[in-house]
């Protein structure tokens, strides 16, 4: 099994920890201190030893920060975990707060005293993010501390080792480009932005550049590494070797200096001793990184990752291994999807959902001979009123029976060697009620809109993100996530830089992917959201026009439950897109899909609607 079902977080050990954590601010002359979700390399998911807010607080979600004083203990996520949040940790203990209407810089600014002593970990907190925290300790005339050693490890007895997991090389045939062409790509883009090097911290980066993937962080291919790549010369790598097979270090070494971890900070000394003019990415690199750099003499020149916009950019070879990945995961789904219909109602809870839809795609899987990798998050197996946590984690002691009239939302992924999938789609469990069918196809209209969508060069997440919302503002309800996320290759699940968001201001390139999933969650009740992922084409004239459009291809095949779709309240246009969405799933899908009983399901599911 690749998902666990404990408790990643223990909220009846938080008092004692917090605690120990201002005991030890005390002996620091320390009175506030800041707790990110966050590791040196800002991944969204993190290795087990970097997961010090959820060890200290309990909240196990992905995006967080925490701020200690001597009388407070608050918490800030956005608005997937608010309910959460409200569930993991101790209210007495734990004031939870907006992270996106009231960030922490914003609520330094209006709860901290002049004088006040702000410590942080200058490895957990990027270039950008301690520029807003200095601005708000200025404005209180309090001090921003770095600290010398992380407060939260500091008081542990049980740290858990940096990860060794091994790497792998991603075979030509899946990533498209030679590592020493994409090499070649950035050194080019390094030169024209008039600087020496860039140091890369993000490891997908990293990954997607020497074609290389690893297992440091659970469900996302990511070997945990720093680079060096200079404009002229060759790239300096910093990974631990003992990750790597004499094969894969004999292939690592033709394209960089394979060097330690423990040597990155000589590195970046090595290049202020050449007054080297450095790029940097201030929304990704640690202020350490930074500082580092500019106290050894070089010039930090802000900007983004050059590798960002390339790796979201999916050639030919990572486009086609997407369409395949989904037909396969297409198949898998039907089979689960089959399975969860043919359950009495009360008969199995939401972990059986999870292993049952991991088995069906390891399964699936082995039949087609291209192996499922890992899952690509933790499943999401929300019933009921669990379904309105948007980010729901089912453990031992959550996991309810999904009862009659019941809704079930899973949302869940898959990692092939050949692509990364994410969907979510919502199961009846007996007679949905009405109210249940009015939400989901608000939802519904929402989602096709988006995939009906033709857009101009330069629109951005932003621009979209309101089609995907019209239908639920119209009848006065919302959903407090962005609509869509981009997605990796064979990587993470969650990719930037683009993004479908109300804060999302990059502009939809050829080749990226990025999830359309518009939802509506009400608490105590029941959650809906629709998932597909979705490319980006190429802009084409449409007939009759006169501006080039780019268009989405959904990548995604599985039918969208018809129990649940009250067809009064599409219009023709976006039945017409039903019904042949459908259509091209049946006909994609059934070729892959074994047993009769599915192969009949899905054509009942999969048959035209009418009005």
């Amino acid at each position: 099994m690749f998902q666990e079902f404990s408790e990643k977080g223990d909220p009846a050990a938080s008092r004692p920890r917090i605690c120990a954590l201002r005991e030890h601010m005390r002996a620091k002359g320390i009175d506030v201190v800041i707790v990110p979700h966050a590791d040196e390399h800002q991944n969204e998911y993190l290795p087990e030893r970097a997961e010090r807010l959820a060890w200290l607080t309990g909240f196990t979600g992905s995006a967080g920060a925490a701020i200690i004083l001597q009388d407070t203990a608050n918490l800030f996520v956005d608005g997937r975990y608010t309910l959460q949040a409200a569930d993991q940790t101790d209210a007495d203990l734990v004031t939870c707060h907006d992270l996106i209407a009231t960030p922490p810089h914003t609520w330094l600014t209006d709860n901290i005293g002049k004088g006040a002593r702000v410590g942080f970990d200058p490895w957990l907190h990027t270039v950008a993010g301690v520029k807003r925290l200095r601005e708000a300790c200025e404005k209180k005339g309090a001090e921003l501390v770095v600290l010398d050693e992380n407060p939260v490890d500091a008081i542990r007895d049980d740290l858990p080792s940096a990860p060794l997991e091994p790497v792998s090389v991603h075979p030509f045939p899946f990533a498209g480009e030679t590592p020493r062409d994409k090499i070649g790509r950035m050194a080019d883009t390094i030169a024209e932005a008039e600087v020496d090097a860039a140091v890369l911290t993000d490891p997908a980066s990293i990954c997607w550049l020497f074609n290389i993937r690893g297992r440091d962080v659970a469900h996302t291919p990511l070997a945990l590494a720093f680079a060096v790549v200079p404009a002229n010369g060759e790239p300096q790598l910093f990974i631990d070797k003992r990750k790597l097979s004499i094969k894969v270090e004999a292939y690592l070494a033709q394209l960089a200096t394979i060097r330690p971890p423990d040597q990155f900070e000589d590195a970046l000394g090595e290049l202020g001793a050449d007054t080297a003019r450095v790029l940097l990415d201030p929304q990704l690199a640690a202020w350490r990184i930074a500082a580092d750099l500019e106290a050894a003499g070089a010039s930090v020149v802000e900007g983004r990752d050059p590798v960002a916009l390339p790796r979201a950019q999916k050639n030919a070879a990572e486009q086609k291994g997407a369409r395949e990945a989904h037909r396969r995961d297409g198949a898998a789904m039907a089979a689960f999807l089959a399975w969860a219909d043919a359950q009495e109602p009360g008969s199995f809870d939401e972990i059986a959902a999870v292993r049952m839809l991991e088995t069906c795609r390891r399964e699936t899987g082995e039949r087609l001979e291209v192996p499922l990798e890992d899952i690509s998050f933790d499943t999401i197996s929300g019933g009921g009123p669990n379904g309105a946590i948007v980010h729901y984690r089912v453990t031992e002691s959550t996991n309810r029976v999904v009862a009659d009239g019941e809704l079930l939302l899973v949302d869940s992924g898959a990692q092939y060697r050949d692509g990364t999938t994410d969907i979510t789609r919502v199961i009846p469990v007996g007679e949905p009620k009405p109210e249940y069918k009015r939400h989901f196809t608000l939802v519904l209209k929402g989602m096709i809109a988006v995939s009906m969508a033709r857009f101009p060069k330069g629109t951005r997440g932003v621009d979209i993100d309101v089609l995907a919302r019209g239908a639920l503002w119209s009848a006065g309800l919302d959903y407090a996530h962005g609509t869509g996320h981009g997605v990796g290759s064979f990587l993470s699940v969650h990719e930037g830089p683009q993004s479908i968001s109300a804060r999302s201001m990059q502009a939809l390139l050829p080749g990226m992917i990025v999830s359309n999933e518009p939802g509506y969650y009400k608490a105590g009740s029941h959650g809906i959201r629709i998932e597909n992922l979705i490319l980006v084409c190429r802009p084409e004239v449409p007939d009759g026009g006169e501006i080039a459009m780019h268009r989405f291809e959904t990548l995604t095949l599985c039918p969208i439950d018809r129990r649940l779709i009250d067809p009064s309240l599409l219009n023709g246009e976006e039945l017409d897109w039903l019904n042949a969405y459908h259509a091209h799933v049946c006909d994609e899908i059934t070729p892959l899909v074994d047993e009769p009983a599915v192969r009949d399901w899905l054509a009942a599911m999969t048959a035209a609607i009418s009005r």
